[in-house]
């Protein structure tokens, strides 16, 4: 991971207005990321054009709000799951169970296989080429090994709300929850989380703690954090609507952080994909938030 880093793109490109209440989740395209989609409290997936703000499509699939979004590799297809318990594929949920589900087998709504391990609610899934990790509420990183049929768990002691994996998944992100008491640090063995809201980078293959990352506020909201422009930095959006971003390798923060975006919690950020072989190389993220917007950022790199 290289640096130094550039700050996080702060200038609004456009803002996508349209969802009625709080957007949960906003994810890019793949490939050349020229599309957005995004779900809320509304019930409504909507896809837009990042570049124009204008409003492509709106599915209505769900009878309550939408929780998590996912588009194919092809962009062909998008799976979107929801507190009616409905989903596509693989499905985390409030009632503390992954399911997984054969696509080939379009006229069976029955999951292949159920995880139970989690005693609170799971918000949060990443699927590898042979594993699945999950984050829940009961503050444990679980990791499915589906070829070994192994499970490997790595207490972090406070509510889980995300995992952002790096490109090549050697490290994740794991964004949690303020507590009312301080929690001691179990991935490095030694001192304490203190009881404020923190970003720990883990690694993926010892599940040791190797950054944290603190200082925005996030004490009730699924606050999702991620990486920013080439994996560079970290950056989060908090409940009093700020952009955070701390240098990934030293966990500084950097100029510009801290700074009001939005006038409610910031509920969501996604960095664009970034592409090597792609000539656009923009510093560009996108944030949900619960004031009814998705605004995408964007600044022109060097």
């Amino acid at each position: 991971m290289p640096g130094p880093s550039q700050p996080p793109p702060l200038a609004v490109q456009t803002t996508l207005k349209g969802h009625k209440g709080p957007v949960h989740v906003a994810r890019y395209s793949k490939g050349a990321s020229a599309y957005v989609l995004s779900g809320g409290q509304d019930r409504s997936v909507r896809l837009w054009n990042a570049s124009t703000g204008n409003l492509v499509k709106e599915f209505n699939a769900h009878g309550y709000e939408i929780l998590g979004l996912d588009v194919a590799h092809d962009n062909g297809k998008f799976a979107s799951c929801g507190g009616d318990r409905s989903v596509v594929f693989v499905g985390c949920s409030y009632d503390s169970t992954v399911r997984l589900y054969d696509l080939r087998s379009l006229g069976s709504s029955k999951p292949i296989q159920v995880l139970q391990e989690a005693k609170d609610a799971v918000q949060s899934i990443h699927l590898g080429t042979t594993y699945i990790t999950t984050g829940s509420v009961d503050g444990v990183c679980r990791t499915y090994d589906l070829r070994m049929g192994e499970l490997r768990t790595d207490f972090i002691g406070r509510p889980i709300t995300s995992i952002t994996p790096t490109r090549d998944s050697s490290t994740f992100l794991i964004t949690t929850l303020a507590t009312s008491e301080a929690t001691p640090d179990t991935t490095s063995g030694s001192g304490t989380l203190g009881t404020e809201a923190v970003l720990l980078l883990l690694d993926s293959s010892t599940g040791s703690s190797l950054s944290l990352f603190r200082g925005h506020k996030n004490v009730s909201y699924r606050c999702r954090g991620c990486f920013g422009f080439n994996e560079e930095y970290v950056v989060i959006g908090d409940e009093d609507g700020h952009i955070w971003a701390w240098n990934v390798v030293d966990a500084k923060p950097l100029p510009r952080s801290h700074e009001k975006a939005h006038e409610k919690p910031i509920t969501w950020t996604e960095y664009r994909p970034f592409q090597e072989d792609s000539q656009d190389k923009a510093n560009e993220m996108i944030t949900a938030s619960a004031d009814g917007l998705v605004k995408v950022w964007r600044d022109a790199t060097p």
